[in-house]
């Protein structure tokens, strides 16, 4: 087991984890070094010893924000009693995250199915393939921290908030992947096996069931892993333009207001981690659609 594991790259990964938090630790004095706590010590060590363990530091030490992790989550309740029975703590890291993680994956939703429809529908019909995909790509351009808040502006003029306006923003990121990646794979396959499909008189419904969509099934999942990411990151920023209440993003600005960096990287390390598991479990339904399709392992 082991010497798979390290045949499968664990010790390249062990290795480039150690260095970037031999790094980090060293960082932490010189990122520190103006702040009042600091002026009066003498010493390297403990001048270190103090840097690591700083209340508001400007870059926290990696143990502190894996404390303040552990504080956030499994240290505190996730539930209370309340009027209403009981319900999510709204200091517990977790209930924050699974505000977020909601936006992103009703976001992400909206955006596959989008952008599976957007690709099908260009692939055959070359009209709009000439005048749809240009406009596809000059979405992009647009950042995304400029159209956040006219959506969430625009939405709430019409009474539509909460969820739904956070959605929207994952979806107009994470579309995009998946329309680029879809197109590429159902016009992947050889001219030849069109050519072959039209002398078995193969309807269009049927080449594309059994022709152009197992092979654009790949590309899909490739998309989808860049698509749940960004969706990801679409829902914590159509939290910021809001002043919500809770979510990832509401971490971020409560942190940010009241200098507590080592809140705001807790709150990022918890994004990074969701974004790894979402992407992990994407990475499993492409191993089971593959085999299941009799790929080779």
């Amino acid at each position: 087991m082991w010497d798979r594991l390290r045949r499968g790259g664990l010790v390249p990964v062990l290795t480039l984890t150690a260095i970037i938090l031999s790094v980090w630790y060293l960082a932490c004095l010189p990122m520190n070094r103006d702040l009042p706590q600091l002026a009066r010590v003498e010493g390297l060590a403990s001048r270190y010893e103090v840097a690591w363990g700083l209340e508001r530091p400007v870059l926290p030490a990696p143990h502190q924000i894996i404390g303040e992790l552990y504080a956030s989550t499994i240290g505190t309740r996730l539930l209370r009693e309340s009027a209403d029975g009981l319900v999510l703590n709204p200091r517990n890291l977790l209930t924050h995250a699974w505000v977020t993680i909601s936006a992103t994956l009703a976001g992400f939703v909206i955006g596959v199915l989008l952008g599976i429809a957007l690709a099908v529908a260009i692939v055959h019909v070359n009209a709009l393939r000439r005048s749809l995909m240009p406009w596809i790509v000059a979405s992009q351009s647009i950042p995304i921290l400029a159209i956040a808040p006219i959506i969430i502006v625009a939405l709430g003029s019409v009474g539509i908030v909460g969820l739904l306006p956070k959605a929207v923003i994952s979806a107009y990121l994470s579309f995009f992947p998946v329309t680029i990646g879809m197109v590429k794979g159902l016009t992947s396959p050889d001219a030849m096996l069109l050519d072959l499909m039209r002398t078995y008189n193969a309807s269009g419904t049927q080449t594309f069931a059994k022709l152009r969509w197992p092979a654009a099934v790949p590309l899909l999942f490739a998309s989808l892993k860049v698509s749940i990411s960004i969706s990801l990151v679409g829902a914590i920023v159509g939290e910021l333009p809001t002043g919500a209440q809770a979510g990832i993003g509401a971490r971020l600005l409560s942190g940010s207001y009241y200098g507590q960096t080592v809140q705001i990287w807790s709150a990022l390390v918890m994004a990074a981690l969701l974004a790894a598991l979402l992407v992990a479990l994407i990475t499993l339904a492409e191993k089971l659609t593959l085999k299941a399709m009799g790929a080779r392992p």
